[in-house]
């Protein structure tokens, strides 16, 4: 089985707070967009769990988030006659805050669901991918959603991509990147008080009257206001002067999106910033992040 696992973005991002179990409790409005990786799903009889990748940079062992997803999937189902080949292929930069291995662990439980005949509902799947991260049970739905919780809470919100005129999305990561654990440093160590705070009802009022200057008046991400990356807001200004409406670093970093309501600007603006960022993407928002393309 052959899946397209799609990244995702932050419209909004909030951070309420450390919870006890050292996660972090959050609100955001996430979206699933067109830049994906390939992900190929085969079923084995050896009971082994064998992962492989375009990218030297990912690992191939059990700290993999694919070959994670396939053990909890295993371990869940209770299934302990079969094993699975996992070959990925990363177009989502990593370190990038787009979700790319929470993608393809994503791929992987959809995939063997079905190769395996269980037939969970999204639910008992979500249940099964928040063992592996926070972003999995998003990256298995997609589309746009509200996210609470550690990101596990999910509630379906008016399309993006139902919009009659679908905005274009460019996306831009700079070479620096910024782990996890430094991100939330940051924000746990930030004077709370001098944060601007999301507003994702707002959002997803914008969304309910498809009214895209609403969406892109309301972009925030915490992250980026204690982070302060340098490329980050060069990138951000490049994007609102070449004609974004909107613009906002997604996840922790550090990749930036622009909003645009002009096909021609946004390809102008990707032509410019394409020559000083090689990952440079221009996309659309779309209604799945995990989508089968081909099944034997």
């Amino acid at each position: 089985m052959k899946i397209h696992a799609y990244a995702k973005i932050n419209l909004t991002l909030d951070i309420l707070g450390k919870r006890p179990d050292g996660y972090h409790n959050l609100v955001m409005v996430m979206q699933s967009v067109g830049l994906y990786d390939e992900i190929d799903v085969k079923l084995n009889n050896c009971t082994s769990i064998n992962v492989k990748s375009s990218s030297a940079l990912l690992a191939d062992n059990e700290s993999n988030t694919a070959f994670k997803a396939a053990k909890c999937f295993f371990d869940y189902s209770g299934i302990t006659d079969k094993g699975v080949e996992i070959e990925i292929i990363k177009n989502i930069p990593m370190e990038a805050g787009m979700a790319g291995g929470s993608a393809d662990a994503a791929a992987v439980i959809i995939a063997l669901n079905k190769l395996c005949g269980t037939d969970y509902p999204d639910e008992k799947l979500w249940e099964i991918g928040v063992k592996v991260g926070a972003d999995v049970p998003f990256c298995i739905t997609g589309g746009t959603m509200l996210a609470e919780g550690k990101g596990e809470i999910l509630s379906r919100l008016p399309q993006l991509s139902d919009f009659k005129k679908t905005p274009v999305i460019l996306l831009c990561k700079p070479d620096v990147g910024v782990s996890t654990g430094r991100a939330y440093s940051a924000v746990d160590n930030c004077d709370q008080s001098s944060l601007r705070r999301p507003d994702a009802e707002a959002m997803r009022l914008a969304l309910s009257e498809q009214n895209i200057n609403g969406v892109a008046h309301n972009l925030e991400n915490v992250f980026e206001q204690v982070l302060n990356i340098e490329e980050c807001e060069t990138i951000k200004k490049a994007m609102i002067d070449g004609g974004a409406i909107g613009s906002c670093m997604t996840g922790s970093g550090t990749t930036v999106f622009g909003i645009f309501d002009s096909q021609e600007y946004a390809k102008q603006c990707a032509f410019t910033l394409k020559k000083a960022y090689k990952n440079t993407f221009l996309t659309q928002a779309t209604d799945c992040g995990c989508k089968i393309v081909s099944e034997k």
